[in-house]
């Protein structure tokens, strides 16, 4: 199997956008389509856990495709690219968290 970067996913995401719209259009269906696919997501987990469904891993890495596709759909319509969305994370979180989560930093961070 065939390893993608965030980049050529989010080429390969764009190909199969169904809605067809652009701009602002394409950034709310983005948006909506996130918080769905999301919720999809927090359901299973609530079933897992407050439930005692036995949800399959398989399961939960279908609705986290789904979020990714979202992503890289918003990500795509403000023409941003989903790689350097994640670089610059990692940046922000090194230097939020620069040996790892401590509590102490989280509590008192900088805003």
């Amino acid at each position: 199997m065939t390893i993608l970067s965030l980049t050529e996913y989010q080429q390969f995401a764009a190909r199969t956008a169904g809605a067809g719209k652009s701009g602002d259009e394409r950034l709310i269906i983005a948006a909506l389509g996130l918080a769905g696919e999301a919720g999809e997501f927090a359901n299973l987990i609530k079933k897992k856990t407050a439930h005692g469904h036995d949800i399959k891993n398989e399961e939960i890495a279908e609705e986290l495709g789904d979020v990714l596709w979202y992503l890289a759909e918003a990500a795509t319509s403000c023409g941003l690219d989903l790689s350097e969305i994640a670089q610059n994370n990692v940046e922000k979180l090194k230097s939020r968290y620069p040996d790892g989560f401590s509590q102490e930093r989280s509590i008192n961070r900088e805003k």
